[in-house]
């Protein structure tokens, strides 16, 4: 789905919905209140207050690339069939087993997908995770987090600032900061969001760097993308020095079609250009047409890499809070 303009500029929908927003808050207050399990192993969470896209996927992969030892991945399987707790297999499953997200994260490291937060930190434990990074779950107090970061997307913010469903907000700005060590903003801050945050916490920040296997400079590219706002995909293929015949952008998590195949095929033909897309978009791809897609990935760039290790550190030592001891095979 894509998100409803309101949820950006404001306006008479937004203000006929925001006394729902009251609903929305109370709700997730009471959630987050019930105690988590904890695992005994250090627990990073890459969250965020609002719904849709803010470079959750792009710092848990971060962060597993920068954790030692054997870091595992939990997400809940965003439009999987599988409610887990699952080991997720590359080889085997597919984004309709498991969710695209979950696939770009296996690449990486060992991951699980299970909807229930605790449950998968259990199996991750059995399987010989040293460390869990979640992607997404900061309003789900299923499972003690060590660590939360509060991913900020620069150029949309927090939005209008409202409450679901006036808004894109799943819980007040400060309430999603006050449970988390540090903000982890990402782009130019075009939104003023740093302004909305706790004066205490810390704003670690980062851009966004496009990778591509083949150089584009000069090429002729059709960019396709089913993400939160594939605009950033495209302002990142443009970066890479590409020429854009064209920009398609799908609904975030699209499942593609042999119809989507022939159709983007025949664009690239017509204009004889290359065809791209993001890593997410890439593995969900028609085997015809992922033959024929370069895949772009997208690396966070620190402004200040000594003051991220700094929050991985703390819980502090980098040790889950206290807490009563993990079990193996239940709470």
């Amino acid at each position: 789905m894509k998100s409803p303009a309101f949820w950006t500029m404001g306006g008479p929908a937004a203000s006929l919905l925001s006394p729902l927003g009251v609903i929305t808050r109370q709700i997730t207050a009471r959630r987050v209140k019930k105690p988590g399990f904890f695992a005994g192993i250090p627990v990073y969470c890459a969250g965020n207050a609002t719904v849709g896209g803010s470079g959750k996927t792009i710092l848990a992969l971060d962060l597993l690339g920068r954790l030692p030892g054997r870091p595992f991945a939990l997400t809940r399987g965003f439009r999987g069939r599988f409610a887990g707790p699952i080991l997720v297999n590359p080889a085997h499953h597919t984004a309709r087993d498991v969710g695209d997200e979950a696939l770009l994260l296996a690449a990486a490291a060992p991951t699980i997908v299970s909807r229930d937060r605790a449950a998968g930190a259990r199996l991750a434990l059995a399987e010989g995770a040293t460390a869990i990074v979640m992607d997404d779950g900061l309003q789900n107090p299923g499972l003690a987090k060590t660590v939360s970061f509060l991913v900020i997307d620069g150029g949309f913010g927090f939005g209008n600032s409202l409450l679901l469903p006036a808004g894109p907000l799943r819980e007040p700005v400060a309430a999603a900061a006050g449970r988390c060590q540090a903000a982890v903003l990402i782009g130019a801050d075009t939104t003023n969001a740093a302004a909305a945050l706790p004066k205490n916490l810390p704003i670690l920040r980062a851009t966004l760097t496009p990778v591509c296997s083949q150089k584009l400079a000069q090429t002729p590219v059709i960019a396709f993308a089913g993400i939160g706002r594939p605009e950033k995909f495209f302002a990142s293929v443009t970066e890479l020095g590409a020429h854009l015949a064209a920009q398609i952008a799908y609904p975030d998590h699209h499942t593609y079609t042999q119809s989507d195949a022939t159709r983007l095929l025949t664009l690239a033909a017509r204009h004889h250009a290359q065809l791209v897309t993001t890593t997410k978009d890439h593995i969900k791809l028609p085997p015809s047409l992922r033959d024929a897609t370069l895949p772009i990935t997208v690396l966070l760039n620190w402004a200040d890499q000594a003051a991220l290790e700094g929050i991985l550190r703390q819980g502090p030592g980098g040790r889950c809070p206290p807490g009563p001891p993990a079990k193996a095979e239940g709470p």
